[in-house]
């Protein structure tokens, strides 16, 4: 998992997501660019080519990570059931997948549910090479798994293994929960916010959108910036946020440089180290930032030029794409054109008593028996025994 994310889970898992596969069918193609997509998510995922340790027996590695992942990806392809190794990984998990908290979702490479379902053509030719007396659990493994919620790779998205290895990477990110409300309990009405914000920025539309949001210093516009980066990002095909704009391009004579570079190593994959001058960015960004679909923070700005070197304007931008600019100066916003402004207020007095008795106290207080004097600023909390 990526380290700014936090899983909405009771349980914590080694893995996000445990790939169970035939390697002969599908290691080399549709495994490869799935494992490679999940892990630029930052979607920590268990292939077994990839994580087998040397000194541990196969199959005690295997049953600890299905164990201790929370979601499977399960790949049936036409030499799935010949491998007692694949079977023996799909009674597992199907045995997790119904006990825990833990989810499985089927994908049908190159054969029909209804094959998987029934044991019929290939499937059925797989399992009757094995003579063992484990056939009979196989047998509902492959039942169990085919009645799960998946994809048919032939049937969806025209069989475009890209678009569905995109749909595969929203369901589990959906389910990974990358943005955990209840550990931000301390961060009094944040999810209002949150959705407040959301609506703004209206993900589903395909324009390019630059939105700004003002407040006074410790209003939260970073932390709801970055809790709406966390939340939403999994809807474009490449995130950046860049903290604290004003203090590093203040900092030397190169910092818009540096942000520059890192704007672009974040959405480029390391392309940024090849600019040398901030002319240099504006034109990189112009000419390679158009082809992909982006969400941006740019946290913290307080002068224009700040804004003209990282995201002159939307056209530099793949329709779809969403800025957010975080600053202190309304003004700053309305000198670059930006149309969307967002206020993030300060806590009212109710939610500011709330906060204080949290952290104060250990737990949140309802007003009820609480009194705030005005003019004097301080709270009458109740007598507790």
């Amino acid at each position: 998992m990526a380290s700014s994310s936090t899983l909405c889970t009771h349980k914590s898992y080694k893995y996000d997501v445990f790939l169970s596969f035939s390697g002969e069918d599908t290691r080399r193609t549709f495994i490869d660019h799935l494992y490679v997509a999940l892990q630029q998510q930052g979607i920590h995922t268990f292939k077994d080519d990839e994580k087998l340790q040397k000194g541990k027996s196969i199959n005690e590695e295997i049953l600890e990570s299905i164990e201790n992942s929370r979601i499977y990806i399960i790949v049936f392809s036409k030499n799935y059931a010949s491998s007692s190794w694949c079977l023996n990984e799909l009674v597992k998990i199907m045995e997790c997948q119904g006990t825990n908290e833990q989810t499985a979702y089927p994908v049908f490479y190159d054969v029909d549910p209804s094959e998987v379902r029934n044991q019929l053509g290939a499937v059925g030719e797989g399992l009757v090479i094995h003579k063992n007396g484990n056939v009979e659990k196989w047998k509902q493994a492959l039942k169990g798994a085919a009645n799960l919620s998946g994809w048919d790779l032939r049937k969806t998205a025209d069989g475009h293994e890209a678009k569905v290895i995109k749909l595969i990477i929203e369901r589990v990110t959906l389910e990974l929960c990358f943005i955990n409300i209840n550990v931000d309990k301390n961060l009094i009405d944040m999810e209002q916010r949150m959705q407040d914000l959301e609506s703004v920025l209206e993900i589903g539309s395909n324009d390019v959108r630059m939105i700004g949001i003002k407040g006074m210093g410790g209003a939260g516009k970073t932390t709801l910036a970055r809790a709406i980066v966390d939340k939403l990002s999994f809807h474009f095909e490449a995130k950046s946020f860049i903290e604290n704009v004003r203090e590093v391009s203040k900092a030397s004579l190169s910092g818009l440089l540096s942000l520059q570079r890192q704007v672009l190593s974040d959405l480029l994959k390391d392309q940024g180290n090849i600019i040398s001058s901030v002319h240099d960015g504006r034109n990189m960004m112009k000419k390679m930032l158009c082809s992909r679909k982006v969400l941006v923070v740019l946290d913290d700005v307080d002068h224009r030029e700040q804004l003209e070197a990282l995201a002159g304007e939307p056209g530099w931008f793949k329709p779809g794409s969403r800025i957010i600019i975080t600053t202190r100066d309304e003004q700053v916003l309305i000198a670059h054109r930006v149309k969307l402004i967002w206020d993030v207020n300060l806590l009212s007095d109710e939610e500011a008593i709330r906060l204080f008795s949290k952290h104060a106290l250990g737990e949140i207080f309802q007003l009820k028996g609480m009194k705030y004097n005005h003019s004097k600023s301080y709270v009458m909390l109740p007598v507790f025994p």
